[in-house]
């Protein structure tokens, strides 16, 4: 499996726990983020990462900012991305099961290193059920 990841400065910590985990695990990575703690447009990290999982590139992709909202906002800006804002695993697998979201965003400010871990194992891990769900996912593009 292969997977886009993106942050801002307020995730290189969260990026480099995650990208050890996906690694270790033996998924391909795609780092699309900043590295350092300086402040940096959090766009420009996440629309080549929305493109990637737009493209096909990618099977999903992972955004991080302070909150999450930015950075799904910006994701949810293309076409075939459902990015989920999540700060649970719980949350995270509702977003697969019933939404078919193929984008996971983490506030980094409000969850912790270890959370976000288990969020993108729950994610990754969690299949779409389809069926019922189908037919809202197909309501979403305007």
């Amino acid at each position: 499996m292969k997977i886009s990841i993106g942050n801002d400065h307020a995730g290189p910590e969260y990026k480099q726990a995650i990208v050890k985990y996906l690694q270790d695990k033996g998924y391909e990575v795609i780092n699309h983020g900043t590295d350092t703690f300086d402040s940096v447009d959090y766009p420009d990290f996440v629309h080549p990462v929305a493109a990637d999982v737009e493209n096909g590139t990618v099977d999903f992709g992972i955004i991080i900012c302070g909150s999450g909202n930015g950075v799904a906002m910006t994701a949810n800006k293309h076409q075939k991305v459902r990015a989920a804002l999540c700060w649970t695993k719980e949350i995270s697998a509702l977003a697969r099961e019933h939404n078919d979201a193929n984008i996971l965003s983490i506030p980094a400010r409000f969850t912790a290193i270890h959370q976000a871990v288990d969020m993108v194992d729950t994610f990754l891990n969690t299949d779409f059920e389809g069926g019922r769900h189908q037919q809202r996912v197909d309501k979403i593009s305007c």
